[in-house]
């Protein structure tokens, strides 16, 4: 049994440690915001925060959390960041097919937790882990930069 705090709720999972945390997410609580992508920690799909750091939730093996506390994208909005950003997601009109979005505002949120007001250079160093097949970064970018604003 491991015991997780996600979203500020306490869950006990009977899984194994090394299950990777977006299965116990997605399978056991059915948490699905958070997608599955290519399961490498390449594509940023699956990012979570992990006390406030984004972090890929294919490669975190449930065993290894301990006492961190897991954010998913159900629960961004409670991050004044997080509020902020899928704000400014709906005013650029990010979204195109959406599926790397949670991914991509779990990232943005994160990047505006600890640099509120980032240059050019700081989001794309940060949200160059999230990949968008849709090619949206341009408005990605702004959004980064309303919600700052």
């Amino acid at each position: 049994m491991i015991t997780l705090t996600i979203n500020d709720r306490t869950h006990t999972v009977d899984v194994p440690a090394d299950m990777p945390v977006l299965w116990v997410l997605r399978d056991v609580l059915g948490l699905t915001g958070t997608k599955y992508g290519c399961g490498i920690a390449l594509c940023g799909a699956c990012t979570i925060h992990l006390d406030g750091q984004a972090v890929r939730s294919c490669q975190l093996q449930a065993g290894h959390v301990g006492d961190a506390r897991i954010t998913t994208i159900e629960a961004a909005h409670t991050i004044p960041e997080g509020a902020r950003v899928q704000k400014a997601w709906l005013d650029r009109e990010v979204v195109q097919c959406g599926y790397c979005q949670p991914g991509q505002i779990m990232s943005a949120t994160a990047l505006l937790t600890h640099t509120p007001r980032p240059t050019d250079a700081e989001i794309d160093a940060a949200m160059s882990g999230n990949i968008c097949r849709c090619g949206t970064y341009v408005r990605i970018r702004a959004a980064i930069h309303e919600a700052a604003a």
